[in-house]
């Protein structure tokens, strides 16, 4: 499945130089292999065979799904060096020197709040009972720069059918890992730590809302969000936590990270409008990396298929 998002936070975001797009296939393969074993994964040749589809997904990319994108890939030299996760600096550069501290496995996710079925699971044995051969996702990321990203993940959707919500629940809250030693940006006060969203329910259950496991054919790499993030392609990039830890469902609207450190600059929806500003800059028009010239934003990032979740709520009041 091919589809478009976003990827920064709070900064004004800044030029970078272009990269050329080139990604062999049998290194695509070769640093699958490397970077499971690099982590410790258990069972590698399970995982394999679960990744192994994605040295082709750029050859055979799924087609007829409602939110393809033929749209240029940014380069992978780009998506993995220009990145916004404050747990390992606040410069774009960042996160690719400082996240080798983190330790993506063994990884448990706990599943909590207004359910019938509180769990906890391991992040690979959930991977293998995902179809990801059927879940390839090309998306667009937005503010004042964009990204088109190849992911590899699958519908938050499933996360919640199997959690069973209960009545009460009518929001999804995520956690960000908490651990200063594995994530040393947390030992400084810039953010109330740990990293904190949320989505409405119906929000979340959008087949447009996914959890990412990998990128360009590979695991994630630590500074992506490893080895779990939320991707929300019609939201600004700070919605897309990363390192999830926890999904807890709530009856009432979760406080979430940028909202607590800035409420007149980040709303909790933060849905890609171009009609309402930033207070420290415009909206209007983004800068896809590699081109020298902004193009103006859309609507949702272009994805009017959300609009219906929104019918009735003010867009500025509520931003």
């Amino acid at each position: 499945m091919l589809i478009k998002i976003i990827d920064p936070t709070a900064a004004r975001e800044h030029e970078v130089t272009p990269q050329a797009l080139y990604l062999d296939r049998r290194r695509l393969m070769a640093s699958t292999a490397r970077s499971m074993i690099a982590a410790g994964v258990s069972g590698v040749s399970g995982l394999m065979s679960s990744m192994a589809f994605a040295a082709k997904a750029y050859e055979k990319v799924p087609k007829g799904s409602p939110f393809d994108t033929n749209e240029a890939l940014t380069p992978f030299k780009d998506v993995t060096s220009y990145n916004n996760f404050y747990e390992f600096g606040t410069d774009k550069g960042d996160p690719k020197i400082n996240s080798g501290s983190l330790k993506p496995r063994p990884w448990k996710i706990t599943v909590d709040g207004e359910v019938e079925k509180p769990t906890s699971f391991d992040i690979d044995d959930f991977i293998k009972t995902q179809k990801l051969e059927e879940r390839i996702y090309r998306l667009r990321c937005v503010e004042a720069w964009s990204m088109v990203i190849p992911w590899i993940g699958f519908p938050l959707a499933d996360v919640i059918k199997a959690a069973r919500p209960t009545r009460k629940a009518k929001f999804v809250a995520f956690t960000t890992l908490l651990d200063p030693v594995q994530m040393p940006g947390q030992k400084s006060k810039i953010l109330d730590w740990p990293y904190t969203e949320g989505l409405r329910l119906d929000e979340a259950s959008h087949p447009l809302a996914f959890l990412a496991v990998g990128l360009y054919g590979d695991m994630l790499p630590n500074q992506s969000g490893a080895p779990l993030r939320l991707v929300v392609p019609w939201k600004y990039g700070f919605k897309s936590i990363k390192s999830i830890v926890k999904i807890t469902f709530t009856s009432t609207q979760p406080k979430t990270t940028w909202n607590i450190m800035a409420p007149d600059e980040y709303g909790f929806y933060s849905n890609v409008n171009p009609n309402v500003d930033h207070p420290r800059w415009s909206q209007g028009k983004e800068r896809r990396i590699g081109e020298l010239f902004k193009r103006k934003t859309l609507m949702f990032n272009g994805y009017d298929q959300v609009a219906s979740l929104y019918t009735g709520l003010d867009l500025k009041k509520n931003f």
